[in-house]
């Protein structure tokens, strides 16, 4: 960890005043995760950070619907990790680094990259608790065991977290036939199934353990409202949706921490990296709003 107290306040999540932002009383962590190596169409996923800062900072911080103003909780932006030479580089990188900011105390938030830079925080995250879940909510079911030569492809971002965790699927519309086979269809829920209705919130929420840990792949969103990501799907969540649930999850379960993940952003088009913003923002309220975030 840094013993310099001014590294990482030289810009501040949202324009926070910086006893806000200070690493040692912030209740919140921030770590990018600089990597989009193994995409394999629309490219960009690495140099979304910035552009989500900037959003951050034309945000209004107070929350209407909690009433509250969650960044009094502090939030410490983190060096960035960033520069892998390889897929498996930025695996082992990212597992160290989570497994030690795990013993901080912190509440950690992760931003990517590209899915695949989830494998290793789910794989810290299941060494520090015992019965984890993990909600993915995504386009993709991200289920193959490998994919162009590795197990660290975006495309085999769950594949350890099914043998490993509970793994719940939200949203899913899109994958190979070869992924069948690790996918139990018990706790997936395709967006065509749950499309206009409301059930199935509460039915996912019930198979879920109490410690979970959440990753938002950013296409599991319409293209309609987040067409800025590599493989943007037709036919996804749209905002009260996402938001709606989530607010839900956190409320009844004990959220250890998420990551958010595929924002490729498209140059001149500001609606996209807004949107992560406000979604970043509401997740943190609610963790720390809500009865289970207490």
């Amino acid at each position: 960890m840094s013993s310099d107290p001014d590294k990482g306040l030289k810009r501040t999540f949202g324009g926070i005043e910086p006893v806000f932002a200070q690493e040692d009383t912030s209740r919140i962590y921030l770590q990018s995760i600089a990597y989009d190596g193994t995409s394999t169409w629309g490219k960009g996923a690495d140099k979304g950070f910035e552009l989500f800062l900037e959003a951050c900072e034309n945000m209004e911080l107070y929350d209407i619907e909690t009433d509250s103003e969650v960044f009094r909780q502090g939030v410490f932006i983190l060096p960035p990790l960033k520069d892998f030479l390889s897929a498996e580089a930025m695996y082992e990188t990212v597992l160290l680094r989570t497994r030690e900011l795990l013993g901080t105390g912190k509440f950690l938030t992760f931003f990517g990259g590209e899915h695949s830079v989830s494998i290793g925080l789910i794989q810290a995250y299941t060494e520090k608790y015992n019965h984890l879940t993990v909600l993915q909510i995504d386009a993709h079911a991200d289920l193959r065991p490998e994919y162009l030569g590795t197990p660290y492809n975006h495309a085999c971002a769950v594949y350890q977290a099914s043998k490993t965790t509970n793994l719940i699927q939200v949203g899913i519309r899109s994958m190979d036939i070869v992924e069948k086979e690790h996918m139990n269809v018990d706790k997936v829920y395709f967006a065509q199934d749950i499309e206009g209705k409301t059930e199935w919130m509460q039915e996912s929420i019930d198979k879920m353990t109490k410690d979970v840990y959440v990753t938002v792949d950013l296409d599991a969103l319409d293209p309609s409202i987040m067409p800025a990501t590599g493989t943007p799907e037709p036919g996804g969540l749209l905002w009260y949706t996402l938001i709606t649930y989530l607010r839900m999850v956190f409320s009844q379960k004990n959220v250890v921490g998420f990551d958010i993940v595929e924002f490729a952003p498209i140059e001149a088009l500001h609606a996209p990296q807004f949107l992560v913003a406000k979604l970043y923002y509401k997740m943190l309220n609610y963790k720390f709003q809500l009865p289970s975030g207490q």
